[in-house]
């Protein structure tokens, strides 16, 4: 399977923050923010492997500053690395203040996304091509975070809290 460009699944969305996406302190909701980002990230997955995708772990998440009512976000997307059928995607969230023209930098996020065939099975993809510095930095970082996942749904599963709370009966 050949390798397909980076930005085959380059992906941007807008969002504006209206007051139901706010806290008390009228700044947006995480959970917001995450359902924007997990969106995104699964239209730039399927962008790339042309099949229906699910998310298998948001990997991280940073939120380095914050939205309010009024500021319009700019979402951004990119497959990063690729695995046998799990796509790696970065998402980039800005805010923009609509009076002074600012943009703030206010979330990142590496997603693992998979895609499906038409029975749920997961299918193979193609490799990425980074186009990019930051890109080209991510995909040889790809091995690093993919180990890091395995380890921790290895102590989930193995030892882990489901262990240590048998069911009754």
């Amino acid at each position: 399977m050949e390798g397909l460009s980076a930005n085959v699944s380059r992906t941007f969305q807008n969002r504006l923050v209206l007051p139901p996406d706010t806290n008390h302190l009228g700044t947006i909701f995480g959970g917001t923010v995450l359902s924007y980002i997990d969106e995104i990230a699964a239209i730039a997955a399927m962008k790339h492997s042309r099949r229906a995708v699910v998310t298998a772990s948001i990997d991280s998440v940073n939120f380095l500053s914050s939205a309010v009512v009024g500021d319009i976000l700019t979402l951004e997307a990119v497959v990063i690395s690729t695995g046998r059928t799990s796509m790696e995607v970065f998402v980039k969230v800005e805010s923009e203040n609509l009076k002074t023209s600012r943009k703030t930098l206010t979330t990142t996020s590496i997603l693992t996304m998979v895609a499906k065939d038409d029975n749920g099975a997961p299918v193979p993809v193609a490799k990425v091509i980074p186009e990019n510095d930051e890109e080209r930095q991510m995909f040889k970082t790809a091995d690093m975070r993919r180990q890091r996942r395995l380890e921790m749904r290895k102590s989930n599963q193995v030892g882990g809290i489901i262990d240590e709370y048998p069911s009754k009966g």
